[in-house]
């Protein structure tokens, strides 16, 4: 079977398909706005978002603000998650904080998408009635702060000022924590009652798993909009009929991806690293900064890992402080290969398939062997993981290396794809699961038509890989149910 790292979606076709989302990238400051109108009703309203969040909450550098307004430091409005993973959502009305929802519960899985709601209704006489926060369709009940605001409150989040700015991807608690991760489905109904069932569901085969519902019926209200990211040279447009579109900032057409709540792509994983040299990650966790620190050189790993099927992964080096001391491969034991990385002798133990760009070998088992070319910057290194054969192959720029004949592979264990640095330079890698973070030319999918990829993952008639043909496939959810 394949494996999914804890928290992640469910494998299952999940009906109702949502196709694109938005990646934000914190280190481009990107960010959508837009100024509210007249209100229908500010005393009523539901926010809902699928999200899957970068960054590493757990060392305190995933904090980000999600959703914010702010007049002044007095008068704000905050959404986000704080540096220990905790989802916090306030309002400060004349210095005051008017409702507070902040989180016991900590969001630190950076492979699974959540769908958070907040729905607010300041109507109700009883005070928790007035605001609900829901997760994946269960409500939230235990915070550590929670202040709910008085009767008949008028929400700034609701409210139109003219210094009033809907920001998603920078909110308003501290300038520079822009939002480093991937949102899909975002909407606010205005001035309309609505339900948690309203926005999603938990599926009848998999009753945990909470999956989204067409929300196009919904009455959206004056100032209601919904954000479904299909239209790449437009990423703020607005679907509700409505027409409150947002203004896009530094969002372009490389920033629409494939990976969404109804299908789950692989990603680099953050939490699986070596926790006193951990790299950088960013762009949706597909893009990471290695770090030279002693006992080796730490990189990164596949959110997903499998135990059979046949998958196909694109990595870009893009720089390295030395030369071309890239290693990209597969490895058997993430934990492993992030607390260990490479020795001064450039070995690998049993557990890691590395290819190196500066002779071409294949580095594993303490020693190395010929494989094939050299590769340098900005190259697009295919990795072809074939687990029905237990087989592994590379291409460089599209090129099958070493005639197509592949490197054998230990049966019975699970597989995840590697980045990381020989040499002792630090290297950024760009890594392409299906839903790149560089620019494609040539847009191939896999035979499922799942997948953006430079190169084609697709059959080429059998003359390839050991003479069997290539039908290798994205790592993606929808995938795994089919071929994991």
């Amino acid at each position: 079977m394949s494996l999914l790292i804890p928290g992640t979606n469910s494998i299952k076709d999940t009906g109702y398909d949502v196709a694109n989302s938005a990646r934000f990238d914190a280190g481009n400051t990107e960010y959508i706005q837009r100024t509210y109108g007249t209100p229908t009703n500010a005393k009523i309203f539901g926010l809902s978002w699928w999200i899957k969040m970068s960054g590493d909450p757990v060392s305190g550098t995933g904090q980000f603000d999600l959703w914010g307004e702010r007049t002044d430091s007095s008068n704000r409005v905050f959404m986000g998650i704080d540096g220990v993973g905790q989802f916090d959502f306030f309002e400060k009305n004349g210095g005051s904080n008017v409702l507070e929802l902040e989180t016991s519960r900590l969001f630190r899985d950076n492979a699974a998408w959540y769908h958070f709601l907040l729905l607010g209704d300041s109507t109700q006489s009883t005070a928790s009635n007035r605001i609900k926060l829901y997760v994946n369709g269960v409500q939230e009940t235990s915070f550590v702060t929670e202040t709910y605001p008085s009767q008949d409150y008028e929400f700034r989040l609701a409210v139109n000022s003219t210094k009033y700015f809907g920001r998603i991807g920078l909110g308003s608690q501290l300038s520079n924590n822009y939002f480093d991760g991937y949102l899909a489905e975002v909407a606010f109904v205005d001035g309309t009652v609505t339900a948690h069932t309203d926005y999603g569901e938990f599926d009848s085969d998999t009753p945990n798993v909470w999956k989204p519902k067409d929300i196009s019926g919904l009455n959206f209200g004056n100032n209601g909009f919904h954000l479904d990211f299909e239209d790449s040279s437009a990423l703020g447009n607005d679907v509700s009929g409505n027409d409150n579109d947002f203004t896009v900032n530094n969002l372009t057409a490389v920033d629409q991806s494939t990976d969404t709540c109804t299908n789950n792509f692989a990603t680099l994983n953050p939490l699986v690293t070596y926790p006193a040299a951990p790299p950088v990650h960013s762009e949706g966790n597909l893009q990471v900064v290695t770090v030279n620190a002693d006992p080796g050189y730490f990189g990164s790993s596949s959110t997903i890992g499998v135990t059979q099927g046949k998958w196909y992964a694109e990595f870009k080096p893009t720089n390295s402080t030395s030369g071309t001391p890239y290693e990209i491969g597969v490895s058997i034991d993430p934990a492993e290969f992030a607390r260990n990385g490479a020795t001064a002798s450039y070995t690998y133990d049993s557990n890691i398939w590395g290819y190196y760009a500066v002779s071409g070998n294949v580095y594993h088992g303490g020693g190395s062997s010929s494989y094939g070319s050299s590769y340098t910057t900005n190259n697009i290194i295919g990795v072809f993981l074939d687990l029905d054969n237990h087989k592994l192959y590379f291409s460089v720029n599209g090129v099958i290396q070493n005639s197509g004949t592949g490197i054998s592979l230990t049966t019975g264990k699970t597989y995840y794809f590697i980045v990381s640095d020989l040499g002792g330079g630090v290297t950024t890698y760009q890594a392409n699961f299906g839903g790149p973070p560089f620019s494609i030319t040539s847009s191939k999918t896999d035979a499922n038509g799942y997948g953006n990829f430079e190169y084609s993952p697709n059959d080429d008639g059998g003359s390839s890989f050991d003479g069997a043909a290539k039908n290798f496939y994205a790592l993606n959810t929808k995938n795994l149910a089919e071929f994991g």
